[in-house]
């Protein structure tokens, strides 16, 4: 792989994006959604990031994106809950094992605080073991599990939440 790059995403990289999104899908290991999307059914989704709260990246490798992460509210308009957000991140599968979710997600742990975040959350099936290593290797330490909650149409497994601090927190 040439140079890896983490920006933020630009219109032009929703097609990609959504083609990564949808290899995703097909897998079965790493989302819930079952039905490949298009562009236009992911338009409204794209435009809603807005830097402040929310943060969409690419990973580019000289003008292909190679994967995409995201950093969105959890549980948005719950006022106590705005410094917590969920990571999210997908990667080419032709580019798995090159360091793109690495990559990612290091960017977006730096990120956290300029969106006024201290706390992450990664929400993931229990069965994408990949993702659950790349995470422990970041400091994310398991805070929940959901058993056998998702059907993969008579195929069931479960949810993880994963979670770490970006910086101190005070508790009550």
């Amino acid at each position: 792989m040439e140079t890896l790059k983490i920006r933020n995403a630009r219109p032009r990289d929703l097609r990609p994006i959504v083609a990564i999104y949808n290899q995703a899908i097909a897998s079965r290991r790493s989302t819930g959604h079952m039905d490949p999307f298009n562009t236009d059914q992911r338009r409204s989704w794209f435009e809603a990031f807005d830097f402040k709260s929310s943060a969409l990246y690419v990973a580019d490798t000289d003008g292909r994106v190679a994967g995409y992460g995201t950093l969105t509210p959890y549980r948005a308009g719950r006022r106590a809950m705005n410094r917590v957000a969920e990571v999210s991140f997908f990667v080419d599968f032709d580019l798995h094992g090159r360091g793109v979710g690495k990559a990612l997600l290091a960017h977006m742990i730096r990120q956290a605080p300029t969106l006024q975040k201290d706390s992450l959350l990664a929400i993931l099936l229990d069965i994408n073991q990949p993702s659950v290593a790349l995470l422990e290797k970041f400091g994310f330490e398991r805070w929940g599990h959901l058993p056998g909650i998702i059907d993969f149409e008579g195929r069931r497994c479960g949810q993880y939440i994963y979670g770490r601090y970006v910086r101190e927190t005070t508790a009550l």
